[in-house]
């Protein structure tokens, strides 16, 4: 038995439309959107009462999705604290690859980008840094320098 592909990484988030706009900014399309509930649904992810709204973003011409997730119905629980440091156990970040790191940081800043740390050269091969995206997110960039 071996795995056919990875379909997609999923994000919860506070607000949709703020995610969205960001990841659209990083050069990402908006798949689809719809409103997800049901018993199924409250079955699948172990939540009873479960209410909520999807977006699936996708990179053009590539493989990779992002599924972002706003809860309605139980809310989001909000972690301690509430802006984890990168040594956080559990979903650590995304990563993407990027032509030209400072482009990209410059669009991504009107949608709340921060830097976690600094832009940061790794030998000769890569410039890379961590930032922080709607609800916290850490997104990593990488562009190749060879």
């Amino acid at each position: 038995m071996t795995i056919q592909r990875m379909d997609n990484v999923g994000i919860v988030v506070d607000d949709l439309d703020a995610a969205i706009a960001f990841f659209t900014a990083l050069g990402m399309e908006l798949e689809g959107r719809m409103p997800i509930d049901g018993s199924w649904a409250g079955r699948v992810v172990g939540l009873d009462g479960m209410r909520s709204e999807i977006a699936m973003m996708r990179i053009p011409d590539a493989p990779g999705k992002l599924e972002l997730v706003r809860y309605h119905s139980p809310t989001a629980i909000i972690p301690e604290p509430s802006v984890a440091p990168a040594n956080t156990l559990g979903l650590h970040r995304v990563m993407f690859a990027v032509d030209d790191i400072e482009e990209t940081l410059t669009r991504l800043r009107p949608h709340g980008a921060e830097l976690v740390g600094e832009v940061t050269r790794f030998e000769d091969v890569f410039l890379l840094c961590y930032l922080r995206g709607p609800s916290g997110i850490i997104v990593g960039l990488a562009e190749q320098l060879t």
